[in-house]
């Protein structure tokens, strides 16, 4: 079994890279990929982690083995990131799987991204401030150190300190599109997503197409443009997917000559009863779906 979606403390999950590591070999997972919006901090942490259990450097902690005695399956970890994208108005995510997050044409390109959000971030903790809110942006960079801010980041914030009960709310009455706090980021396209994936090298692949509500003809052309870009893979297997939303994204992934990818899209505490591996409990991903991957892309 595998997870090719989840998130660490370097966006917005509650799982720190390592912690990651210890939950998915706890699970029994023989891989998954570390995801994190629009970074790749995490990675360098995940990945040497993983290794110095292999190799006995690091021992196993005792509490993610399953038997007394028995050796457990370190999982593979898949460099991974996932951009946030905007095409025609609606919020696209771009899931890229074993990209060369080292490549110094992707790395340039990464970071006049992530300056773009920081310059969003800072508006937003202003225009807080200016409803009343004891927040800045230093304070916002003091609660969550290495890691890039997030809404939800903003969300945990109003609900430590009391200014709402719950992360839904704080996104309904401050966070949210048309909201008082709310700050649209300068975006790359979905397009620009893939392309950048395969500078550093990766797989691109469509992430949750059913959650932008988009109708058939409109989905269909966002695919049909990112192919052209060279999109190879699409979500089927979510965490949200009934069965015959699974076949819907099946479907479209055999008219466009797509492989199949699959995730939890897990954020630890930061979406309660959502699991790593198991999404909301039916989820399964096969091993398959990354062989087939793997196969395409390497050969």
């Amino acid at each position: 079994m595998i997870d090719l979606h989840n998130h660490s403390t370097k966006s917005d999950g509650t799982y720190t890279p390592r912690e990651l590591v210890d939950y998915a070999t706890k699970l029994g997972l023989s891989a998954f990929a570390l995801t994190d919006h629009d970074t790749v901090d995490g990675l360098d942490e995940a990945i040497g982690y993983a290794d110095d259990l292999r190799s006995g450097v690091c021992k196993v902690p005792e509490d993610i083995i399953a038997k007394k005695g028995q050796t457990p399956l370190i999982p593979e970890v898949i460099p991974g990131i996932e951009f946030s994208t905007e095409w025609e108005g609606t919020d696209i995510h771009v899931v890229g799987l074993y990209i060369d997050y080292k490549n110094p044409e992707f790395c340039g390109k990464l970071s006049g991204f992530i300056k773009s959000r920081d310059g969003r971030n800072k508006k937003m903790a202003e225009k807080l401030a200016s409803l009343g809110i004891g927040i800045t942006y230093e304070g916002m960079l003091s609660m969550f150190p290495n890691c890039v801010l997030t809404r939800a980041h903003f969300a945990r914030y109003l609900l430590e300190y009391g200014y709402v009960k719950s992360s839904k709310e704080a996104f309904e009455r401050y966070l949210g599109p048309g909201c008082p706090g709310y700050v649209p980021r300068e975006k790359v396209t979905p397009t620009q997503a893939v392309e950048m994936t395969l500078i550093a090298g990766g797989i691109p692949i469509l992430a949750h197409p059913l959650i932008y509500n988009l109708t058939n003809e409109k989905l269909r052309t966002l695919i049909s443009e990112m192919k052209e870009a060279g999109l190879v893979g699409i979500e089927a297997l979510y965490c949200t997917h009934t069965p015959a939303d699974e076949r819907y994204v099946r479907e479209l992934a055999k008219s466009f000559d797509l492989l199949i990818s699959g995730g939890s899209d897990f954020h630890g505490e930061n979406k309660p009863g959502l699991f790593m591996g198991s999404g909301y409990g039916k989820l399964y991903i096969p091993d398959d779906v990354l062989k087939d991957l793997k196969k395409h892309h390497f050969g």
